[in-house]
C-alpha cells in the first residue's frame, strides 16, 4: 500500500508540474478569460462615423465656399487694373480714385487669404480667367480711352456686382467669421461705387446737375472741387 501511495504521489505532482508549464506557454490573449493589453481593443461602433462627421463639420458649406472663391477673384481682378492706372491713367482724379481701390482691396484680400487657411480653402492665384482677359484688354489703352473705361468697367460695374455678391453673403453665409468680414468690408464698396460715380468718367457731371449746380462741375469732379477718393473712408 505504502509502495501504491508513493506512485499515485509522484504521479499526482508531474501533473501538476505538467498542468503549470502548460499554462506558462499558453500565448497571451488566447484564453477566453484573459485579461489586460495582451489583446488589441475592439473598436468602438460609430468611430469611424464620428470622425468623418467631425471632418465634415470642420468644412464651410457650399456656398460659403464659393462666395470665397468668387469675392477673391474679384478682388484680385480690381487691384491688378488699378494698378494699372499709375501708368496708364491721364487724369489725376482717376489716378487718385486708383490708389484708393489699390489700398483698400489689398487689405481686404489679405484678409480673406487668411480665413480662406484657416477654413481649408486653396485660393488661386490669379482672377477667373474672363476677368484676366479684361486686364488684358485695359492694360493695351492708355491716357483718357483707360480712364473712361476703368471708370465704367472697374470702377461702376465691376463693384456694382461685388455690391451684389456681398448682400446676398451678409443674408445667406452659414461661417460668422465670414459674415463679419462680409459686414466689415460692403460698406467700402459702396463708398467705392460712389467715388466711381462722382467722377466726370462716370457721370459725376450728371449728379451734379441733379443737385442743382449746373455746370458747377469742374475737371477736379462734383461741384468743380478737386474729388479725393482717397480721402473717402480707410
Amino acid at each position: 500500500m505504502k509502495t501504491t501511495w508513493k506512485i499515485s504521489a509522484t504521479a499526482l505532482v508531474a501533473m501538476a508540474l505538467c498542468t503549470g508549464m502548460a499554462t506558462a506557454q499558453t500565448p497571451p490573449g488566447t484564453g477566453s478569460s484573459v485579461t489586460g493589453g495582451g489583446a488589441a481593443p475592439a473598436a468602438q461602433p460609430g468611430a469611424g462615423t464620428q470622425n468623418r462627421e467631425s471632418k465634415k463639420d470642420d468644412r464651410l458649406a457650399r456656398g460659403d465656399r464659393k462666395f470665397v472663391e468668387k469675392a477673391a477673384g474679384s478682388g484680385m481682378f480690381e487691384v491688378q487694373v488699378a494698378q494699372l492706372a499709375a501708368s496708364k491713367a491721364a487724369e489725376p482724379n482717376v489716378k487718385s480714385f486708383a490708389s484708393m481701390l489699390v489700398d483698400h482691396h489689398t487689405a481686404a484680400n489679405n484678409e480673406l487669404i487668411q480665413l480662406a487657411n484657416m477654413k481649408g480653402i486653396e485660393l488661386p492665384a490669379a482672377p477667373p480667367r474672363g476677368m484676366r482677359k479684361e486686364v488684358e484688354h485695359l492694360g493695351k489703352k492708355s491716357g483718357s480711352d483707360f480712364d473712361k473705361e476703368f471708370v465704367k468697367k472697374v470702377g461702376i460695374d465691376a463693384h456694382k456686382k461685388d455690391i451684389k455678391l456681398f448682400e446676398h453673403a451678409s443674408k445667406d453665409l452659414k461661417d460668422a467669421q465670414l459674415k463679419a468680414f462680409v459686414d466689415k468690408t460692403l460698406p467700402k464698396l459702396r463708398e467705392h461705387l460712389a467715388a466711381a460715380q462722382a467722377l466726370p468718367q462716370g457721370g459725376g457731371k450728371v449728379n451734379a446737375a441733379a443737385m442743382g449746380n449746373k455746370g458747377a462741375a469742374g475737371p477736379g469732379g462734383v461741384g468743380g472741387g478737386a474729388l479725393n477718393p482717397a480721402g473717402k473712408g480707410s
